[in-house]
């Protein structure tokens, strides 16, 4: 008998099925060492060595393959073909050999780019050694990115406080986030204008189609994107279009074509199922690894654009089937593509079907589905024709030529791969520039032009970073590896370095001050062409020319001194080094010419950067007798900068009602006791000049006593705490759903949500949670598996086992497979049952009592050097 050791229960369920009686296959659950996170487990001292540590949650899996080890004849070693599934291998061999447990036919690896019977059989039959280089550089990159986060990230503990941790990669994404956003601040918006209207051939309204035509030249000048920078020129210039009687002056005409796309690799899959199915970088992943595992596509983890010659003749044929073999749909020869992003190594394939002839499905019901119908349309898109288009531009001029209009358009003459495939652009519309149809026209017609219009518009500061577009700027920059960017973009979202809202990443301020701490003290290790050049140095030691163990040592000696250097500082000349090179974002130059440092409040104190408990901040150096503060990253917003603004005067107190900004955020204040009243202003709520002076008291006279409730004579209040609005009636609360609610609920409406709160809040109690999706029975138990609502979260159920989904995986989104893999793998975490018997203990011989000492006094324990 042959043991195969693969990485996943759906894995080994699939392979089990195309081998025979005479092999057994285990899940290994993954990796089964790792380096434990604390000091030490990498050793520069001793030659980088690693002291890898075993995964608690495996001890019952390696214990049933090293049980199956003893049985077998050999060990096939059949994890994914890449570096981490080289490296499992790595792992799995060098315990069993720990525990003596490596048969006598030895270990030998296998590896397949999909899991379908011939692949597997063919791997079978070409058994091989572990690939030493690809562990190597394994080694090597697991080495350097604990290095730089167990040296870095106690730097940033002691000298930034608020800050949690820092990466070799993780930094570099983090930067390229928090630099757009500096651009997006520093961008000053341009007036410019332009003038449009509807033409018409024949001289005359209604005489024919109607096309789009934009004002080109004005008195005998070609436009340029400024020219018309204000609306009296614009008006001037619709003016001049009103009294121009029009003529085709040219037509041309331009053939043009446009090529497929090649196959998906990691971060064109990515990248596109972000934007056409609105998927994260995680959860294409998981959903492509549920593929993978069952056969549907190959091996998910890739930078190869080249298919194999087989897969291309299958692709071909489908085309023949299902299109037609004409030229203008299928060439004459194959496709070859070659990969453009840095340091791409095309040892796989790129991501395709392992069976054309297992169509996507026309009304996708899954994610899976899809993502499947995707990478089916994608590969068959790849060897097909080229789409032939004709691109026409028209010119019309007035009489005497001083007024010029311009039309462009676009005919499909042949759609060639368009017809299956048409790729995204970056805000997900599809790549359809430049489409307008236009009529036949010919030099000499006359044009009637009408609905002129004048409108204005504004230069846009640079978009914030998508998922997709982040992850295509790493690839560009060969910053980290395409398997590695779901990873790295999640840790940016749990980390509160970044947060995600409608889809794009903004810099929290916690990540703008991490980036300008690394930028001002490590720059060297946030460049792109560093981290860039590491990565080729890593791929090198993966092609076997380079030693990984030079290349830690290159990095160590340089990394670890500056460690130290910085270390030695004080906190405070860490925050007066930021504050000075962080002066051009914190104090920009004012319009009037101004001191930007001067404090608004008290008019004597200079503002600087601050740092406290809870992160950044700029204060007055007259604290505490001033008490300004802004937050380190202001928005611009109304009183961010120019200190309080009066919104207005209570008409109770008599005392002015200002708006102001904080450390925490923007607020309202009355009067200008030492202790004055004041309140935050919650999101859901404006509060931004005088017209907003109603809400700014609304929110000042809280908590609102809404009355005594009608059982207990006790008063019920409404308010605003640290978790949002709600209300409270003797000791026990329920939660309100916005601010308004505040102000609006009624006795009625308080008594009965404070009894559904006391009742649970309608929810199930303990014991009962919510089933939030069925996801099918147990292969092997045959018990029902449900997702169900916990009180910490979700949560996979069999009725007796309960494993905690990740934070980063939606509830719905739970294939029956991840279900099984979350239960087995808590099932092989599980402790041992209470109850066993322990063995006595055995009685301790007896001591003779000892020597009383003479009393002496304490010393004060020794108090350790920081």
């Amino acid at each position: 008998m042959q043991l195969v050791i693969v990485e996943s229960p759906a894995k080994a369920k699939t392979i089990n099925k195309y081998l025979g009686s005479d092999y057994e296959v285990l899940a290994s659950f993954g990796h089964v060492r790792d380096l434990p996170p604390r000091d030490g487990s990498v050793d520069p001292d001793n030659d980088f060595a690693m002291a890898w540590e075993l995964s608690a949650d495996r001890a019952k899996q390696l214990k049933a393959i090293s049980d199956a080890a003893k049985r077998a004849d050999s060990i096939i070693l059949a994890t994914d073909p890449d570096r981490e599934g080289e490296a499992i291998s790595w792992h799995l061999l060098e315990w069993l050999k720990g525990k003596k447990a490596v048969p006598k036919g030895g270990a030998s690896r296998v590896t397949f780019n999909e899991i379908t019977k011939n692949a597997v059989t063919r791997a079978m039959q070409a058994p091989r050694e572990l690939d030493q280089p690809l562990i190597d550089a394994y080694r090597a990159r697991r080495a350097l990115d604990y290095l730089v986060g167990f040296t870095l990230s106690p730097v940033l503990w002691r000298k930034l406080p608020g800050a949690k941790s820092a990466g070799r990669v993780q930094s570099v994404a983090l930067r390229l986030v928090t630099t757009r956003e500096r651009e997006i601040e520093a961008h000053v918006a341009r007036e410019y204008w332009s003038v449009e209207g509807q033409g018409q051939a024949g001289g005359q309204a209604g005489a024919g189609a109607a096309f789009q035509v934009k004002l080109s030249v004005l008195k005998g000048r070609k436009l340029d994107r400024f020219d018309l920078a204000n609306e009296e020129q614009a008006m001037a210039a619709r003016g001049a279009v009103e009294a121009g009687h029009f003529t085709v002056s040219a037509v041309e005409t331009k053939p043009a074509s446009r090529s497929p796309y090649p196959p998906f690799t990691t971060s064109t899959l990515q990248q596109e199922a972000a934007r056409k199915l609105g998927f994260t970088a995680s959860h294409t992943m998981r959903v492509a690894q549920g593929l993978y595992e069952e056969g549907r596509i190959t091996y998910m983890r890739t930078d190869g654009v080249q298919i194999a010659a087989e897969a291309m003749h299958a692709v071909r044929d489908v085309i023949a089937q299902d299109y037609g073999s004409g030229p203008d749909v299928l060439p004459e020869k194959p496709r070859i593509y070659t990969s453009k992003a840095k340091n791409a190594q095309e040892a796989h394939e790129a991501i395709r079907p392992t069976d054309l002839g297992w169509r996507p499905s026309l009304r996708p019901a899954t994610d899976a589905d899809k993502l499947y119908g995707l990478i089916w349309k994608r590969t068959v898109a790849s060897q097909m024709a080229s789409a032939r288009m004709e691109r026409t531009a028209v010119d019309m001029f007035d009489a005497a030529g001083q007024t010029g209009l311009r039309a462009t358009g676009q005919v499909v003459l042949s759609p060639g791969f368009l017809a299956v495939y048409t790729e995204s652009l970056e805000d997900g519309a599809e790549d359809d520039e430049d489409s307008r149809r236009l009529p036949r026209l010919t030099v000499g017609d006359n044009i009637a032009v009408t609905q002129i219009a004048a409108s204005q518009h504004f230069t846009e500061a640079p978009p914030r970073y998508s998922e997709a577009s982040l992850v295509k700027k790493m690839e560009e920059l060969g910053i980290g590896r395409p398997s590695t960017y779901a990873s790295i973009l999640q840790t940016l979202r749990d980390r509160s370095y970044v947060r995600v809202e409608k889809n794009r990443f903004h810099a929290e301020e916690k990540g703008r001050l991490v980036t300008a701490f690394l930028e001002r003290f490590f720059e060297r290790y946030v460049e792109y062409d560093f981290t860039s050049g590491l990565e080729t140095k890593l791929d090198e030691v993966s092609a076997g020319d380079a030693d990984y163990l030079t290349v830690l040592r290159d990095f160590w000696s340089d990394f670890s001194p500056k460690t130290r250097e910085i270390l030695e500082l004080k906190p405070s000349d860490v925050t007066v080094a930021l504050d000075e090179f962080l002066a051009p974002l914190l104090f920009p130059a004012l319009a009037d010419g101004g001191d930007p440092r001067l404090c608004p409040t008290c008019g004597a104190g200079r503002l600087s950067l601050k740092t406290g408990r809870f992160g950044a901040f700029v204060g007055c150096s007259n604290y505490p007798e001033c008490r300004f503060t802004r937050p380190f990253a202001s928005d611009g917003a109304a009183g961010d900068n120019a200190g309080p603004m009066v919104l207005g005067t209570d008409p109770v107190s008599g005392e002015p009602v200002t708006l102001r900004s904080g450390r925490f955020g923007r607020f309202v204040q009355l009067g200008e006791a030492e202790k004055p009243p004041r309140a935050s202003i919650p999101k859901d709520v404006t509060v931004a000049g005088p017209d907003d002076l109603e809400w700014a008291l609304k929110l000042l006279g809280l908590p609102r006593t809404i009355g005594d409730h009608p059982e207990t004579g006790d008063p019920i209040t409404a308010s605003i705490g640290r978790y949002g609005p709600y209300l409270a009636h003797a000791g026990k609360y329920a939660r309100l759903t916005n601010t308004a609610e505040v102000f609006e609920t009624g006795m009625n409406a308080a008594v009965v949500r404070l009894a559904e709160a006391a009742a649970g809040g309608g929810r199930p109690q303990r014991g009962a949670a919510t089933a939030l999706k069925e996801l099918g029975v147990h292969p092997v138990s045959g018990l029902a598996l449900k997702v169900l609502a916990g009180r910490y979260g979700p949560y996979v159920s069999d009725g007796t086992t309960h494993a905690t989904l990740p934070k980063s995986q939606a509830p719905e989104d739970v294939t029956l497979e991840a279900g099984v893999a979350l239960i087995d793998a808590k099932a092989a975490a599980a402790p041992a049952k209470k109850g066993a018997k322990k063995a006595a203990p055995k009685k301790a011989a007896a001591k003779k009592p000892a020597a009383k000492k003479p009393a002496t006094k304490k010393k004060a324990p020794a108090v350790k050097k920081a």
